[in-house]
């Protein structure tokens, strides 16, 4: 087993048969649970795995440990790729003290009827454990992204242990770009709940942090800013990248015609980046995630069934619903007989805050006409500015 310190060890698994994580995220290169063992006085888990990999992670503990018993099971997030095992491992160790908080313990009778726990631990907020050498306090983090969420940490060796916090798609064994599909994650499952994860930066600001180990993805020891500061630009919907990103979507390729003009006149008048995306053809999760990374948004989509292209409107479902914010946004319309892109989409965003709309609009009545450059260059501009 992969050592973190010289008294914690790694013990999660990569699973490579899963297509879909939470039944909706396209992962081609799998995913990691992770758990992590403490061994000290007494032992303490963090978490198990995925209900298809008992085996494994029981013969992961058993590595370290041989024929000691652990003294705790840490359970800090009940989703069942953490949780799933629990029941499990208590029938292999029946003795072992499980540590939760109430809404903890709540969600294991939900998930688990007949589960008999012998020995609990009730925890609170700032509680303290100690192992021996070794001195836990557990740091309440509701609705990051779950209500009964807590982290760990450990003043020791000055490890946090977050949960889904600071995870990422992926498994181990695969050598990717950390932040590309660490974004996606957070935007696509963490990204409701900034004011939460706010929150718990503050908290976390407080420790002195070395490393930390998250229930998905690398564990995380250099440069510990970089992706505290990446968490705090996303969790408080501020802007990563500079640039524009331009969604749309197309029945005859018209109103492509017009987003991809824009594109080159975006990228001829000096713009640092322009991100393009056919809503119909890419995955969601990432275009979601390009529109939370740059400042600015360019919705082209078609006049369908009196609302808008299907397509389309998931994708800014998707926005509002996590708490889409603090962008300049601009709108290229195609309808043959009455364009209502304009006023169905204002009407989509009407709760988000601090969302500026473009003077300029493209209206297009079915084809790109030579009328319509000029609008296209007026939106450009107005881009830019």
């Amino acid at each position: 087993m992969n050592n973190i310190t010289n008294d914690i060890y790694y013990i999660g698994v990569n699973d490579h048969e899963v297509d879909l994580f939470e039944g909706q995220y396209d992962v081609p290169n799998g995913m990691a649970y992770n758990s992590y063992i403490v061994v000290d006085d007494k032992t303490a888990i963090f978490d198990t795995v995925d209900g298809r990999f008992t085996e494994q992670w029981l013969n992961n503990i058993t590595e370290v440990l041989a024929d000691r018993t652990p003294d705790y099971i840490i359970v800090q997030h009940m989703e069942p790729d953490h949780s799933a095992n629990l029941k499990n491992f208590l029938t292999k160790y029946p003795e072992t003290t499980v540590v939760g908080n109430a809404k903890t313990f709540a969600m294991i009778e939900a998930f688990f009827e007949g589960i008999t726990i012998a020995n609990k631990l009730e925890v609170k907020e700032g509680d303290k454990l100690s192992l021996g050498r070794h001195e836990l306090t557990f740091v309440f983090a509701p609705m990051v992204h779950w209500p009964e969420v807590m982290f760990t940490y450990d003043s020791t060796d000055k490890v946090l242990f977050s949960a889904d916090a600071f995870g990422k798609f992926g498994a181990l064994d695969v050598d990717e770009d950390w932040a590309c599909e660490a974004r996606r994650y957070y935007f696509g499952i963490v990204g409701k709940y900034g004011m939460q994860v706010q929150n718990v930066l503050k908290k976390a600001s407080a420790l002195d942090i070395q490393t930390i180990c998250p229930l998905h993805g690398p564990v995380l020891k250099e440069d510990l800013g970089y992706y505290l500061g990446l968490y705090n630009t996303w969790s408080s919907y501020g802007v990563e990248s500079e640039g524009v990103f331009i969604a749309y979507t197309s029945v005859y390729g018209n109103t492509k015609k017009a987003a991809e003009l824009l594109k080159e006149k975006l990228e001829a008048k000096g713009c640092p980046k322009v991100a393009i995306a056919d809503l119909a053809r890419e995955d969601m999760a990432e275009s979601v995630e390009d529109a939370f990374r740059y400042g600015k948004l360019v919705i082209a989509t078609t006049t369908y069934n009196a609302d808008i292209f299907p397509f389309m409107k998931h994708f800014i479902l998707d926005l509002t619903e996590r708490n889409y914010q603090n962008r300049t946004i601009g709108i290229i319309e195609n309808g043959s007989w009455v364009p209502a892109v304009a006023k169905t989409v204002k009407a989509m965003f009407e709760k988000s805050k601090n969302i500026t709309w473009t003077e300029a609009t493209v209206s297009l009545r079915s084809s790109l006409k030579t009328s319509n450059i000029a609008q296209i260059e007026a939106l450009a501009d107005e881009l830019l500015k």
